[in-house]
C-alpha cells in the first residue's frame, strides 16, 4: 500500500500546500520519554526544497518538538487528506529550532504572514517522503481557522509570552532542555 520516496515529487508537494492541518511526531532517545504528537493550523507550513520544509512554530502549552529536536533531532510530519481522494503523506527527517538571534532566521520569517506568539521556526531536512492509502481517514470538511490563539498571543503580549515561555515552555514533560532557553537567556 505505502510508497516511499527520497524526496517530495511535485504531486506531494501540490497535495501538501492544499491541506489545513498537519501533524508534527517527535520523541526522545529514552524508552520511558514521551512520544509527542502536536496537530498544527494556520498557514505556517512552507515547502523550501524537495527536500526542505520549514513551518512556523507558535507559542503552545509545551514545547516538546523543541526538546526533543535538541536531544536528537528526529522528526516526522503527517498530512492527511480530509476531503478528496484518501492520502496520508508522511515527511521523515531531521529537524533543527530557528531563534531570532539565528543567521537564518530574517528569510525564513519573510516566509510567513505575520503571527503573533510566534516561537521558533522548525526547519526539516527530509530523507524520506512515504505515502499511503487513507482509507479509514473520515471525510471532513473545512470551515475556518479558530483564531483563540492569536488572541490569546495578542491579550499577552511581548511580555507575558516571555513569561508564558519562562513558565511552560523552558523544559519537556520529561524535563529535556528546549532551545527557547538561548532565546530568553537562562
Amino acid at each position: 500500500m505505502g510508497k516511499q520516496f527520497p524526496a517530495m515529487l511535485p504531486e506531494h508537494m501540490a497535495f501538501i500546500r492544499k491541506q489545513h492541518l498537519f501533524f508534527v511526531g517527535t520523541a526522545p532517545i529514552s524508552r520511558d520519554g514521551h512520544v509527542n504528537l502536536s496537530p498544527k493550523g494556520y498557514d505556517t507550513f512552507r515547502i523550501l526544497s524537495d527536500r526542505k520544509v520549514a513551518y512556523l512554530d507558535l507559542t503552545g502549552s509545551g514545547n516538546e518538538t523543541s526538546a526533543h529536536l535538541e536531544e536528537n533531532g528526529r522528526i516526522t510530519i503527517m498530512f492527511c487528506a480530509f476531503q478528496g481522494p484518501p492520502n496520508i503523506l508522511r515527511l521523515y527527517g531531521t529537524g533543527a529550532v530557528v531563534l531570532p538571534e539565528d543567521s537564518e532566521w530574517g528569510e525564513l520569517l519573510g516566509m510567513f504572514e505575520p503571527l503573533p506568539g510566534v516561537r521558533q521556526i522548525i526547519v526539516v531536512d527530509v530523507h524520506k517522503v512515504q505515502t499511503s492509502c487513507g482509507y479509514s481517514v473520515p471525510l471532513m470538511s473545512y470551515e475556518k481557522d479558530r483564531d483563540t490563539l492569536q488572541r490569546w498571543a495578542e491579550q499577552k503580549g511581548e511580555e507575558g509570552l516571555h513569561n508564558y515561555w519562562q513558565e511552560k515552555n523552558m523544559s519537556s514533560i520529561d524535563r529535556l532542555p528546549t532551545s527557547l532557553g538561548k532565546r530568553i537567556g537562562t
